[in-house]
């Protein structure tokens, strides 16, 4: 008999010896539904957490990334600097050493070579009211190139003029969340009137909607005219920030380092460390808030992963206790002949059909579970599928590993203690 038909003997054996492992470890599984469901549904769970959680993180990501890349190309932004106490440096933007003057003058020097434009902004959170309805949201004060360098895009009306900023005109611009919190859905606020801080103003204009969340809502924001906000709302003649459009974005570091320097001249500080400003450009702010993102995202993949290591010790349990009731069964067996690696394969198989069952429907649930939560949360669908392909290596390890002990006690029991046992 020559090698290969040994080999096909060989391994048909083998296939029909798991053959035969696999349909008495499902017949057992099925002999006891609810124990075998209630370990599946551990793994379920978990399985589902990760891939929810994995997948919010990126979609939130990705969210940001979207909304910062929106807010207008090659953008350098100028924020007030941190005061500092002694040696403790307090929060960004502490200091109110950002001026229209500052604006100017950085527009006249470098407009020529390295910048489109500059914007001066004033931002603050005041209540505006328009009737019985009212909200508090965020009101920026800006110059009529904003609007360009921001890319807003106009739903109705018309974005705030430089005749509106040299007349002080009390006119306001809406973000459409305000309009929605205001005056309801689909409605064209534009020629009707509303209060800031006690103040009338005008409606002029409304903003298409960018989207966004939470403390950078770029549809929860009004505009006026800057010399409105600084003279009539709040009493101020600093900026908030100042955003600059570089002309290329291969500009961008070298405009920032002169701009900078520029700066640091006029405010007459020799020293760079004790600036009392910042300059961020959009990859800056993108990696800063892709760490926060990533952050939370780890944070929540550990809480998820907890879920899994007390799915598996579930499943751990859940064998151990099939092993003790099937205690005679498995003497019966080995008095029989059965060899120690044909109990311990047997059982190892009843584990991971329980994980692997649990990873599938674990995805199925997740993906059903993050594409309601994403319709809700008005997030892109965007599935993880290196959380898919991290469930499924999961859930195969969770089943040899979790599911090894029990085995291996069960191939380890004497045929006569094991036919003794009540």
């Amino acid at each position: 008999m020559n090698n290969q038909k040994i080999q096909k003997i060989i391994s048909g054996k083998f296939f029909d010896f798991l053959n035969e492992i696999f349909q008495e470890a499902v017949f057992s599984l099925l002999a006891n539904k609810v124990r075998s469901s209630l370990a599946v549904l551990g793994i379920v769970i978990g399985i589902a957490s990760v891939i929810i959680m994995l997948s919010l993180g990126q979609a939130s990501q990705k969210s940001i990334e979207l909304q910062i890349k929106s807010l207008g190309a090659n953008l350098l932004t100028i924020m007030p600097g941190a005061s500092r106490t002694g040696n403790v440096r307090e929060a960004m933007g502490s200091v109110e050493s950002l001026t229209l003057d500052d604006a100017l003058a950085i527009k006249k020097e470098f407009s020529s070579d390295y910048i489109n434009d500059v914007s001066p902004e004033l931002s603050r959170r005041a209540q505006v009211v328009a009737g019985r309805n009212n909200t508090n949201t965020q009101v920026i004060g800006v110059y009529p190139n904003y609007q360009v360098l921001r890319n807003i895009e106009i739903e109705n009306g018309h974005f705030i003029n430089q005749f509106d900023v040299e007349g002080r005109r009390m006119v306001v611009v809406l973000g459409s969340q305000v309009v929605k919190d205001l005056f309801g859905e689909e409605v064209n606020p534009v020629g009707q009137t509303i209060r800031i801080n006690n103040k009338v103003f005008d409606i002029i204009g409304t903003i298409r909607s960018k989207g966004g969340s939470g403390f950078f809502n770029q549809d929860d924001m009004v505009y006026v005219p800057l010399t409105v906000s600084q003279r009539v709302l709040f009493g101020v003649n600093y900026l908030s920030l100042i955003s600059i459009s570089v002309k290329d974005e291969k500009l961008m570091n070298e405009a920032r380092d002169k701009i900078g320097y520029f700066l640091l001249a006029r405010h007459k500080i020799n020293n760079p460390y004790n600036a009392d400003f910042s300059i961020m450009s959009q990859a800056d702010i993108l990696q800063t808030a892709s760490s926060v993102t990533s952050t939370f995202t780890n944070l929540l993949s550990g809480i998820a992963a907890i879920s899994l290591l007390v799915g598996g010790i579930g499943i751990m349990n859940i064998m151990y206790v099939s092993v003790l009731e099937r205690t005679k069964e498995i003497g019966l067996r080995k008095a029989l002949g059965a060899k120690n690696k044909t109990i311990t394969t047997q059982f190892l198989i009843e584990a991971l059909i329980l994980t692997l069952l649990g990873g599938v429907l674990g995805i199925i649930f997740g993906i059903v579970f993050y594409f309601i939560l994403s319709l809700i949360l008005n997030f892109s669908f965007l599935i993880s599928f290196s959380a898919i392909i991290l469930a499924v290596l999961v859930s195969s390890a969770i089943g040899v590993i979790f599911g090894y002990y029990p085995a291996k006690k069960a191939s380890q029991l004497s045929p006569i203690e094991a036919l003794r046992y009540e």
